[in-house]
């Protein structure tokens, strides 16, 4: 069974990391913003679901048409690559997200009326149903996309509602590709910016959790801090009010000049290596990358950890106080 001053410990470095994640997750926010990265999946994934790699053909098609276009600033301009690239700074003004019912209306409208500004294939535009849409959909001059709309149209049986659901589910289905592939670049951009961070601000897991376990007042002070935020359901939101309890001084984290000792030891510069710096140098290593790593999977994820945590140190303290009155019982 864990001991109070162990599950006080866990809690301590529990803490410190949500602090250090919400910490992370701002930064790569402020990076998303500059970047736009998860605009650029989008409009890829997009081409992909589409055929068109090139985006010269349907995708210009859907990005022009104003039900797409409304949703972001200036126009829309074709990628210099078929695959993918967040580096092309002409295209930073595309959405980050498309509502699937107005990518579904958007290709029916193009398949019954063609690409805005130019004739629709059946000659003056009229209402818009399944039939004359049937009839039209080989103007989109995409196979692919062609019989993706004709099964919805199969499928919805005279419904056009059930038509624009079915195209909207596949869109869906498709993005849920996108979201993966955005959440993996996502987690090595954490990774990188975690590590860094850990190494300036010196968030050593494996030391904080040597020094916690040493440090009652210290360890105390973080429960503390611990049980007020668990309280608050939107702590992991206060992005400010995180970084600036991070830089608390009575937080375990930072450089003072017993931890600039011993960096200057395992890299050598006091000018000979003490007996053991290897294996040093190794633990102080793996306990940045077990921070970065940690980092990764977020503040809302190290929240619920926490909450459960305390759970368990809510049963644990009352059988160790219920023990130590029956000792003094006994005498």
């Amino acid at each position: 069974m864990f001991d109070s001053a162990i599950l006080d410990t866990a809690i301590g470095v529990i803490f410190v990391l949500i602090l250090f994640s919400t910490v992370c997750a701002a930064v790569r926010e402020s990076i998303e913003s500059i970047l736009k990265t998860r605009a650029s999946y989008l409009e890829y994934g997009i081409r992909e679901l589409l055929a068109d790699k090139g985006a010269g053909g349907l995708v210009e098609k859907l990005y022009t048409h104003p039900l797409v276009s409304g949703l972001f600033a200036g126009d829309y301009q074709p990628p210099t690559s078929r695959t993918r690239s967040v580096s092309d700074w002409k295209r930073r003004n595309l959405p980050s997200y498309i509502p699937a019912r107005n990518f579904a209306t958007a290709l029916i409208d193009l398949a019954a009326r063609g690409q805005v500004g130019t004739p629709p294939p059946a000659g003056p535009p009229g209402k818009v149903d399944l039939d004359a849409i049937r009839k039209t959909v080989s103007a989109l001059q995409n196979d692919r996309v062609e019989r993706v709309l004709l099964n919805a149209i199969d499928l919805a049986e005279g419904d056009i509602n059930q038509a624009v659901a079915n195209l909207a589910a596949w869109f869906d289905s498709g993005m849920d590709r996108v979201s993966g592939w955005y959440k993996r670049l996502s987690s090595r951009i954490i990774f990188v910016l975690a590590l860094v961070l850990a190494l300036i601000l010196n968030i050593d897991l494996l030391r904080i959790s040597r020094e916690l376990y040493g440090n009652d007042e210290q360890r105390a002070m973080l429960v503390a801090y611990a049980q007020s935020s668990v309280a608050d359901p939107e702590f992991v939101k206060k992005r400010s009010e995180a970084f600036a309890q991070l830089q608390d001084k009575e937080f375990p984290v930072g450089w003072d000049q017993a931890q600039l000792d011993r960096l200057a030891r395992v890299t050598g510069q006091t000018g000979a290596y003490a007996p053991g710096t290897f294996v040093d140098m190794l633990v102080w290593l793996v306990g940045f990358l077990f921070t970065a790593f940690a980092a990764t999977l977020g503040a809302p994820f190290w929240f619920d950890v926490l909450n459960k945590v305390m759970v368990i140190r809510a049963t644990v303290k009352p059988h160790e106080k219920s023990k130590e009155e029956r000792s003094q019982d006994n005498h």
